[in-house]
């Protein structure tokens, strides 16, 4: 199965972009199955059809749903959440509030995720569609299999064996109840799940991310962060979609000014994303709404092109050897020198842009080495060890 996610900045025309896109496939005689992450769903408005936590057929080969948080968190999480609401609830009573704090942050996210690896395992369909939430909210998405999967750790870090054996002794003496099999049978499920969810979403020749933007400079840049966090975590941008572009008939008297703005944005898109395939879409003198219309805009989109295909494929990390010992090459375009920080324990490398991080594992031919230094030039962060 093949899996392509939209992601970009709110009000881009994602939804519509991701809806055409499976309308374009399913006319070409591919199953394909386009789903929202988002959780304030739009994707039924864009078919005029009533979308559900299940498939619903929407045309010939092409079906679309809208995932159910709270569906998915009852099926994957309901032991878990009962054991840590018995832990708030030692020296308190159950509320609202109590409630709300189990609902812990991104954990939609997750969900939405581990839905993506249920439907790809089932492999009923060819081409799975994904139209992910605003970049934040995609981004909150991508990196919590990492995440996550720290976090487990230093919540439950006691196995099962181990807990049997100190059960008696902890609840009796510390009075803090110890997770129940069915507790432990859910958290081996999603570490599991988290592991092969994983090795999926990095599997360039099975997943590929595009981005939605739109001619404008704010947005433009927004595009451009998007992409340095990607190839952060190492994930394969194949395709940029600009959206929403004016026609030149309709740039005169008062839009003239912006017809400057708009081939200053398309240029400058051109110019930093050389290399990968650019798409680009007319503003339509009609809502992009119901089956035909969006067909009709995915015909537009690709025209000879086949966007099933994985349109570009780059290698974000690389490690190279010269004289000076091992270098780390990462793919990181459009970063702010200021804004980049790296840290090292062991051996492990953190590095930080902005209000994004990440920790990984070095391959193992770089363990036991340390960092000796760090440069970032050509859009590449450089960083040697000795």
């Amino acid at each position: 199965m093949r899996i392509i996610l939209y992601t970009g900045k709110g009000g881009v025309g994602k939804t519509s972009v991701a809806a055409a896109t499976a309308c374009k496939i399913a006319g070409e005689g591919k199953k394909v199955l386009v789903l929202s992450t988002d959780q304030a769903h739009s994707l039924g408005d864009s078919f005029g059809v009533k979308l559900s936590d299940e498939p619903v057929e929407i045309n010939e080969n092409l079906y679309a749903m809208e995932i159910d948080s709270i569906i998915e968190n009852e099926k994957a999480w309901s032991n878990i959440k009962g054991y840590i609401e018995k832990l708030m609830m030692l020296k308190s009573e159950k509320n609202i509030e109590s409630e709300e704090l189990l609902v812990f942050p991104g954990f939609e996210e997750l969900l939405s995720l581990l839905k993506i690896k249920d439907i790809y395992d089932e492999g009923i369909y060819d081409v799975l569609i994904v139209d992910c939430a605003p970049t934040g909210e995609t981004m909150s998405l991508l990196k919590f299999p990492d995440l996550f999967k720290w976090w487990m750790e230093k919540l439950f870090p006691i196995k099962r064996k181990g807990a049997k054996i100190a059960k008696p002794i902890i609840e009796a003496t510390v009075k803090i109840p110890m997770p129940s099999d069915e507790a432990f049978d859910d958290i081996e499920k999603i570490y599991s799940k988290i592991d092969e969810l994983h090795s999926l979403i990095l599997n360039k020749d099975v997943v590929s991310l595009r981005i939605v933007t739109t001619p404008e400079k704010i947005v433009v840049k927004e595009a451009k962060r998007s992409f340095s966090y990607l190839h952060l975590f190492n994930y394969n941008v194949d395709g940029i979609i600009i959206n929403k572009i004016f026609s030149e008939d309709s740039l005169m008297g008062y839009f003239e000014k912006w017809k400057k703005i708009q081939n200053e944005s398309i240029e400058d898109i051109y110019q930093s994303f050389k290399g990968i395939p650019i798409f680009k879409l007319e503003l339509m003198n009609n809502e992009l709404r119901e089956y035909d219309m969006l067909k009709k805009v995915g015909d537009s989109i690709y025209r000879d092109v086949n966007p099933e295909e994985i349109l570009f494929k780059d290698k974000i990390f690389t490690v190279e050897t010269d004289k000076e010992g091992y270098l780390l090459r990462i793919n990181m375009p459009f970063i702010d020198k200021k804004e980049l920080k790296l840290s090292q324990k062991g051996d492990e490398i953190t590095i930080s842009i902005k209000n994004e991080r990440r920790s990984l594992i070095l391959p193992n031919k770089l363990q036991s080495k340390e960092i000796a230094s760090a440069k970032y030039n050509d859009g590449s962060l450089n960083i040697y060890f000795s």
